[in-house]
């Protein structure tokens, strides 16, 4: 079946980086995109970034600039490269299909992030 195994996460200090890696498996990764999303306490889970197949990246305005999302198709791994941390930025970060009546299905355990300021 589809899983992720997000990783990567910790206690960094505002202006601080972190980068989560996950691990995708039970489907084809390589052609079909793949996001990363977090929910911060008492707040909706929300999208961060989602790419392509091809690699094309698109980002939430609250982390244009900051984060970057990658992937690596031979090794079935996403990634979030997160620069310039803020304490806003606190929150369990998970991967997924973007597709919404799909991902549902799919949530993992998700990497807790914790930016101190």
């Amino acid at each position: 079946q589809v899983q992720f195994a997000e990783s990567g996460g910790g206690l960094v200090q505002a202006g601080g980086s972190l980068r989560l890696s996950c691990a995708a498996s039970g489907y084809a990764f390589s052609i079909n995109p793949i996001g990363w999303y977090r929910q911060a306490p008492g707040k909706q889970r929300e999208s961060v970034a989602v790419i392509s197949t091809d690699g094309v990246p698109n980002h939430a305005d609250s982390v244009q600039g900051r984060f970057t999302i990658f992937r690596d198709n031979s090794k079935n791994t996403a990634y979030l490269q997160m620069n310039s941390l803020k304490p806003e930025d606190t929150a369990v970060y998970y991967c997924n299909v973007p597709s919404p009546s799909l991902r549902s299905r799919y949530w993992g355990q998700g990497t807790q992030v914790t930016v101190s300021s």
